[in-house]
């Protein structure tokens, strides 16, 4: 249903930085850039029929967050949860909520980590338990 997901940054060679090295814990190469006919830079990661995008933002404010929104990166395994996590605060992300680990709820045992890009986007490593 969802044919990809794009996020504003306020600093787009940071965010490159940041995501080369985050995305590449799942498999993801070096993104595809684009700078768009407004001049602004887009970088899009593709990787297993899924793009993940980040934009300078087109109508030249600055990019914010939003309140409430996770964006969440199927991992392969427990182990690649906490392997994202330490590589994103490595890269300048900020960790959040509880350490990485299992969690058990409604829908089974998942294991999550939690951190925020450094431009303050929510993001969310999942692996669901067999």
């Amino acid at each position: 249903m969802i044919s990809h997901v794009m996020i504003g940054s306020n600093d787009i060679e940071r965010s490159k930085t940041f995501y080369n090295a985050v995305l590449g814990v799942l498999g993801a190469g070096e993104p595809f850039v684009n700078v768009a006919a407004s001049g602004h830079t887009r970088l899009f990661y593709m990787h297993g029929g899924h793009t993940f995008a980040v934009s300078e933002p087109i109508n030249d404010q600055p990019a914010t967050c939003a309140n409430g929104a996770t964006i969440g990166f199927t991992c392969s395994s427990p182990e690649q949860v906490k392997e994202l996590h330490d590589v994103a605060i490595a890269n300048g992300g900020t960790s959040i909520e509880d350490p990485p680990g299992p969690r058990e709820g409604p829908m089974g045992v998942m294991h999550l980590c939690y951190f925020t890009d450094p431009d303050g986007n929510k993001i969310c490593g999942i692996h669901r338990a067999g």
